[in-house]
């Protein structure tokens, strides 16, 4: 049974807080996730469990919306982020779009209430298969990101007798100062057209008689923590809009991609309002303050809405390193391994007697000297005692594995005191059930 929390609790902001996190907070003595106990859900649904605030995303939505008051915008949540079918639902009834890169994302969108018109189709790779279904269930743009693709999706469309509406991703060649891996708009990535292309590109989409052009479209990476990375981008677009318009080549919207990043360790990004207050006088200025604007927003509004339960199974002291070995590992939380990645880890129910602290690699049980989810962390643990991984809403469960053949864990939604599970944990046999022994 659920422990609840008073609602004026709830709304106690107090140095229990904890920073980047505002409806996660200890109350009482326990980590509490807006009005219901964590240690209540690990004991109700296990761990790993991930756990996310509706609040907390309807939060981080709302600063975007604060930023576009008065404009012509549309937000559409970057679903590769966060792709759980009740996440997707929270976005879609707040009446987001969103921005996918396959067609299986483009199924979820669907099954979530989505709207298929506020649908932007981006990613490199988008095969002929998903350019037939996506036309068919008529979503709003793809964003093509090479003259190669833009041929297909014209032959595909013409065979379709249908018209596809497009814009062309353009790379910018701008430094948004990011780990290698999550950045997307310098010249050497695989993404978007190159900026002094982009004129000929666009003259050649304007004759492929099966393709409508409605805009152009820009990403430059993620977890970016600075502005004047979003200001360098913008110039170089608006730069192209004036260009391709000149040579008789009309544009609806102008997308500016998502990448604005969180605080997982003392990180100090913009507020969403802010950072588009910041651009909105540029593009105010540059003539464009009227023109339909679409972002693409994803880390941003999940990451710290999320977090992942975890029971210590052991703690292992070393001559070098002592070791807390934790039932979540590389498969649920893949972040530190894949890009050496910070999330905090506290304690669900913290207070024992000072000077018992120790420094702890946090690691799981995967066989991979890559899994580890914390290094060098002052802990005070012992078996069976339950840790919070933050800022696990975003890249967590969507590149969750079942590498070891482990289940993917749980994953519940809070509403205030209500919880919703809306994933029950995986087992053995849903991983084999589309397995068979080959015939002898």
């Amino acid at each position: 049974m659920n422990t609840a929390i008073s609602p004026q609790a709830l709304l106690a902001v107090d140095a229990a807080m904890l920073p980047g996190h505002p409806f996660t907070a200890y109350r009482e003595g326990a980590l509490c996730i807006e009005n219901v106990a964590a240690a209540d859900l690990a004991q109700t649904h296990g761990t790993p469990l991930f756990i996310y605030s509706k609040a907390a995303m309807l939060s981080a939505l709302a600063a975007y919306q604060r930023g576009f008051a008065g404009r012509h915008a549309q937000i559409c949540y970057a679903m590769k982020a966060n792709s759980s079918l009740g996440v997707l639902q929270v976005f879609a009834q707040a009446g987001c779009g969103f921005d996918i890169v396959s067609g299986g994302e483009l199924e979820r969108v669907i099954a979530a209430g989505g709207d298929a018109r506020k649908v932007i189709f981006s990613g490199v790779g988008k095969t002929r298969a998903e350019m037939r279904q996506a036309l068919k269930a008529g979503i709003g743009c793809f964003n093509v990101e090479s003259e190669a693709e833009l041929d297909v999706l014209a032959e595909v469309a013409g065979a379709m007798a249908v018209t596809a509406p497009v814009s062309i991703r353009v790379n910018p060649n701008v430094d948004p100062k990011t780990h290698p891996y999550i950045s997307t708009g310098l010249k050497g990535n695989k993404f978007g057209v190159a900026h002094e292309d982009a004129l000929r590109i666009y003259t050649h989409a304007s004759n492929l008689k099966a393709l409508r052009i409605v805009g152009i479209d820009c990403h430059i990476g993620s977890q970016i923590t600075d502005s004047t990375p979003y200001l360098d981008a913008m110039d170089r677009v608006l730069d192209l809009v004036a260009e391709i318009e000149a040579a008789g080549i009309p544009l609806e919207h102008i997308d500016f991609g998502g990448g604005l990043g969180i605080n997982y360790n003392h990180d100090t990004p913009p507020e969403a309002d802010a950072l588009w207050r910041e651009l909105l006088v540029k593009l105010d200025a540059r003539g464009y303050g009227q023109r339909k604007l679409m972002i693409e927003p994803g880390r941003s509004l999940v990451g710290n809405a999320g977090v992942c339960l975890t029971e210590v199974l052991y703690t292992k002291p070393g001559e070098q390193k002592n070791f807390c070995i934790i039932d979540a590992a590389m498969n649920d939380l893949p972040r530190p391994a894949m890009y050496q990645a910070f999330h905090a880890i506290v304690p669900v129910q913290p207070g024992r007697s000072a000077g018992n602290e120790r420094l702890y690699d946090v690691v799981g049980p995967v066989c991979e000297s890559g899994d580890w989810i914390g290094h060098d962390r002052v802990l005070d643990v012992k078996a069976g005692d339950l840790l919070a991984v933050l800022s696990a809403g975003a890249y967590c469960m969507s590149m969750a594995s079942n590498y070891n053949t482990r289940g993917r864990a749980a994953e519940v939604l809070i509403d205030g005191s209500a919880v919703h599970l809306i994933r029950r944990r995986e087992t053995a046999q849903d991983q084999m059930r589309h397995e068979q022994l080959a015939a002898n």
